[in-house]
Formats: structure tokens, C-alpha cells, sequence
């Protein structure tokens, strides 16, 4: 796929433009252009091919040629200017959070910095601070952003990842003779984030499967083959191994190579205690494979019940199975609706009919239509007269569709003192108020904590959105007491999102368990933009079941009818 070589063109262009101080509406059309190309379900080639550039959003006539220029030369005739009016290396700068095109210009021009690495010397050095606008907290927080990059240089999110990975998959079980394949690795386990791809396969005729699998078109560079693995590179770079192993012991390799290497030593340390011995290739007694053909009978053959995938981390897991306490997790069928997705009444590049329409196409029986409210400018927020047209919009929807029904909610900012972008008068006219921060970001955690409390003690709020404002990779949480949020949101009936675009995942495994064990319930909520993220219900749902929740926790599993009745309550919960 040549989606990640048009969006890198075009980000950096984006960035440079900013430095030059250029048309900011210029600007952001290349940003939703990276934004949307990010999330296309298929390669930007093939659409190109079919003429159907255009139907991309965000994508017009103007976009298109410069899309059809970077397929047909491998670059673009201005983006080749806009790098001759910059620094070399000073665009770089401008990946590290926290760092703008005014603070790049400043550090080129002061310090001299043209590159990452003086950046992050000079940083270390506490030589930062001093300069206009840059104190000691400055300073350290582009050490942290650094760090923070870093950190994405090593590791994707899963939702780029995973399409791909399955696309693999896909062709190993058209081409290949294999009797199975899966994913395994932390891919398989749901992990936010990826390092590589691994892919295990079970045949009979392995050194077939290896040549298959290296002579794939999207193998740019083969870095290692054997008759029963293999690795390989992607053109952007992604490494994917493959292992092929024989059918009776695949069950084993898929324990093994799924991990986590804390849960396997669990699970090993089970087997020594039984006299039994498991690794790759099978469960043993002495030399006799006793198990190993299925993960479920390796499990049983060491007492054990299937644990999932998604907890495997020894977190409990090992404990719980043994105990007969192992959750029955919440499964994407259960999954009826979606809490959170935004229109074209902000910036959302669907109708309700088309929303509707993928809703029905994904088996759901109903969607939170929640446009962003006045104080987002840039997003297009909704001024009161506007939403309530889309309210009656929505009712005449609803009269006619026989299955899928939508809801009126709103995405309203959560102000500096706590206030909402809505009167109370109006939020009381809504299916779903869902409350989020989006602007004061780097407030005190004193200060970000009462935003929070105040939007969850408010009788018409129902859900608070990505509640730690974390971006995967790009932004960190914002300060906040977790523990006061959990408590306030289990006092009043306030469910807490699991956002499910890639880039968020928040809460996170770890903080929406620790939520659950203080009473809390989550909606999940694609915060989709084009008809296509809709497809990221499936995200958030690997993150609900790493947090161990079950159906019941999921305010998602409930059918239409249940929803409002559930919706309708939370003013009953704070006595209004």
C-alpha cells in the first residue's frame, strides 16, 4: 500500500507551511487529507486506478492530482519548493508534542538545532530554558516528548496495523497450503500498540508456505528465510515473521508465540509442578506428547480452562482460571451500537442516512450522532438553533427507519471552570450528552480533575469521552486524579468512554479495569469521522475485554429500548 508515501509527503508539507506561516486553511486541508488517506480501508493506488480519488473526503480536484503526481514520480514538484525554503532537519522538530513552528524557528534561530538529536542533547543539557517562552517545565516536557517519539519509532498503533496483518493472513490462506493460520504476538493479544507482525501457520509443506509468504507483492526486503520461518519487510518499513509449524503441535505454538512470555512461565511453571513439560512443540510427559494439537487442550492438560487471548498477561489471569473466576468477556456480537460518531452537522463527512447505513451494514441496531459543540470552532461546533435542528432531523430519521435508529447527543466541551458549552436547558432536550476536555490541556491536575468532577455531577451528562486526552504516540495524558474521577463517576451513574479511534484508546486497559472495580460502566465509542472508523467498535472492544469486563459492564450490549430507559436514569441517580 502507498497510503503511508502519500501521507508523509503530505504531513511534511503541512509542516513546513506552518513554519512559513502560510494559509492555516491550506494547512488543514492537507492534516484531514493525512487523516483520512490514514484510515482508507485499501491501498490509495487501486482507487486512484478506479478514478475515484474525489470520493475520498476531504480529497478535491486539486488534491487529487498531487495524489496522482506522488504515485506516478514517487514525490511532488512542491513539496520539492517548500523543503528549499526551510532548514534541512528543522521540519523534524516539529514531531516532537509540545514543539510548534514558532519554538522550531526560535530553536533554529537561537540554538542553531537542526536535527532530533542536537534537540534532545541540548534538552538533557538544560540549555533549553531561558529562551523566550521556554522555562523549566517547557524544557522538560519536550524531554518527555522526545522520549515520547521515541518510543512511537519502535512501535504502531494497532488499528494501522492490524488491517494489514489480516490482509497477510488473508493471502497465506488463498495461496498457501496451510490447514491454518492466525496472528499471533501482541497483535493477537490487543495490545495498543505493535512492534512487529507475527503469523503462524500449521502445514504439512512448510518450505512451500516460506516461498509464498516472501514473494508476497507488499515483501519489500527479505531479512531472513529458513524451510519454517521467515521475516520479512514491508515497503514503510513494518517487519512481519512467519513460523510454520505441523498441525499437532499448533495449538502449542499458537500458546507459545501468542504470549505473553509472563503468562507462558505461568503456565510452565504449572506443567513442572504436574511433572509435565510444555513449550512450542507440545505438552510432555518424559517423551510422550500428551496435548498440543489445540490451545484448549494444552490449557486442560496443565488444569486450566481457554483463557483469552486479551488477558494473557499475568495479570490475575492464572488465578482466576484456577479459581473458576475467569470473566466471560464481552464479545464484538454483543456489541448493538455506537456511542459516539460525528456527522456532517460538524465535521463528520456523513449524512445520518449514510451513518445509518453503515450502522446496518455493521449489524447495529443503533448510533450516538454526537457533533461537537460551539466552543470547537475548528471542528465546526454546533450553535444551539443548529442542534436542535438536527434533534427534528433525527426524529424524522427515526419515523421512517424500521431497524436502525439514531440518537440526538452532542460532544460538548467541558470549560475551564467546570461549566458546559450548553445550557442546561438545552442538554435536557438531548438523547446523549456525552462531556469532553478538548481545549486546556496542560492545566494542573487540581484544575483538570474538577473539569471532570463537575461534568459527572451534571444530571444531564451521561458519558465522559477519551477521559485522559492521551494520543497514542503524539500527546500524553493530561494531568488528572483517576481515582477521584472513578469514585465520582460510579456515584453518578456517569459511564466513562472507551473512545475507540486508534489513536486514543482511552481509557486504557489498565485504568477502564481499575474503573470497573470501583463500579464503574463504559460506553464505547468510535468518535468516527468517516463512515469507515466505524469499523474501530472492534478496537475499543479489545481494550474492554484486556480490562476483564463482561457484557454487563458495556452500556454498548443494550438494545435500543434499554438504552433510552438507561439514558433516562442517570437524573433519577442525582435525585433531579
Amino acid at each position: 500500500m502507498r497510503n503511508a508515501e502519500v501521507c508523509a509527503i503530505f504531513r511534511e508539507m503541512a509542516a513546513i507551511m506552518e513554519i512559513l506561516g502560510e494559509d492555516p486553511y491550506r494547512i488543514r486541508a492537507y492534516q484531514r487529507a493525512v487523516q483520512n488517506i490514514e484510515n482508507l480501508p485499501e491501498d490509495i493506488a487501486v482507487i486512484a486506478a478506479r478514478g475515484e480519488l474525489t470520493k475520498i473526503p476531504g480529497i478535491g480536484k486539486e488534491l487529487a492530482r498531487k495524489i496522482e503526481e506522488i504515485l506516478a514520480t514517487g514525490t511532488l514538484q512542491k513539496y520539492e519548493e517548500l523543503k528549499r525554503k526551510v532548514p534541512p532537519g528543522l521540519v523534524e522538530l516539529l514531531q516532537v508534542p509540545g514543539i510548534g513552528p514558532k519554538t522550531a524557528k526560535l530553536l533554529y534561530e537561537r540554538l542553531g538545532v537542526k536535527s532530533l538529536a542536537e534537540l534532545e542533547q541540548l534538552a538533557k543539557e538544560g540549555k533549553l530554558k531561558g529562551l523566550p517562552g521556554i522555562g523549566a517545565k517547557t524544557e522538560e516536557n519536550i524531554r518527555r516528548g522526545i522520549a515520547l517519539l521515541r518510543s512511537v519509532e519502535e512501535r504502531r498503533p494497532l488499528g494501522l496495523v492490524l488491517p494489514l496483518a489480516r490482509a497477510v493472513v488473508n493471502l497465506l490462506r488463498e495461496k498457501a497450503p496451510v490447514k491454518r493460520v492466525d496472528l499471533a504476538g501482541s497483535i493477537r493479544r490487543f495490545k495498543e500498540t505493535v512492534g512487529d507482525v507475527d503469523i503462524l501457520a500449521a502445514s504439512t509443506r512448510p518450505e512451500e508456505v516460506i516461498k509464498i509468504f516472501t514473494t508476497l507483492p507488499l515483501v519489500a526486503e527479505v531479512l531472513a528465510q529458513g524451510p519454517t520461518k521467515a521475516s520479512v519487510r514491508t515497503g514503510d518499513g513494518l517487519q512481519i515473521d512467519l513460523r510454520v509449524v505441523p498441525p499437532e503441535s499448533y495449538g502449542a505454538a499458537l500458546c507459545y508465540f501468542t504470549g505473553s512470555k509472563a503468562h507462558n512461565i505461568r503456565v510452565r511453571e504449572l506443567a513442572v509442578k504436574q511433572g509435565l513439560k510444555v513449550n512450542e512443540y507440545g505438552v510432555f510427559r518424559g517423551e510422550e506428547r500428551i496435548a498440543g494439537a489445540t490451545e484448549e487442550e494444552v490449557y486442560a492438560a496443565v488444569g486450566l480452562p481457554y483463557i483469552p487471548p486479551e488477558i494473557r498477561e499475568d495479570w490475575g489471569e492464572i488465578e482466576a482460571a484456577l479459581e473458576g473466576r475467569l470473566p466471560d468477556l464481552v464479545e464484538l456480537k454483543d456489541i448493538k451500537g455506537d456511542f459516539h460518531v460525528h456527522s456532517k452537522y460538524s465535521d463528520g463527512a456523513a449524512t445520518l442516512e449514510e451513518i445509518a447505513a453503515e450502522a446496518r451494514k455493521l449489524g447495529l441496531e443503533w448510533v450516538a450522532i454526537c457533533d461537537h459543540s460551539p466552543a470547537l470552532k475548528v471542528a465546526g461546533g454546533l450553535d444551539a438553533p443548529t442542534l436542535l435542528k438536527k434533534k427534528e432531523a433525527i426524529e424524522r430519521f427515526n419515523a421512517k427507519s424500521p431497524d436502525v435508529k439514531l440518537l440526538c447527543g452532542v460532544e460538548v466541551d467541558i470549560l475551564l471552570d467546570g461549566t458546559l458549552d450548553y445550557p442546561n436547558e438545552v442538554l435536557a432536550q438531548l438523547d446523549v450528552v456525552v462531556a469532553a476536555i478538548h481545549t486546556g490541556l496542560r492545566q494542573s491536575k487540581e484544575v483538570q480533575t474538577k473539569r471532570l468532577l463537575a461534568a459527572a455531577a451534571n444530571p444531564y451528562v451521561h458519558a465522559i469521552a477519551h477521559p485522559t486526552g492521551r494520543l497514542l504516540g503524539e500527546r500524553e495524558p493530561y494531568e488528572l486524579d483517576l481515582e477521584a474521577v472513578f469514585t465520582a463517576a460510579a456515584r453518578t451513574g456517569t459511564w466513562l468512554e472507551i473512545n475507540a479511534y486508534y489513536k486514543r484508546l482511552d481509557l486504557n486497559d489498565i485504568n477502564a479495569r481499575a474503573a470497573a472495580a470501583r463500579g464503574v460502566e463504559f460506553t464505547i465509542g468510535t468518535d468516527a469521522h468517516l463512515l469507515e472508523q466505524m469499523e474501530f467498535l472492534e478496537l475499543g472492544v479489545g481494550v474492554a475485554r484486556r480490562a476483564w469486563l463482561t457484557r454487563e459492564k458495556v452500556i454498548n450490549t443494550l438494545s435500543y429500548e434499554e438504552l433510552l430507559a438507561r439514558l433516562r436514569a442517570k437524573k433519577e441517580v442525582l435525585g433531579e
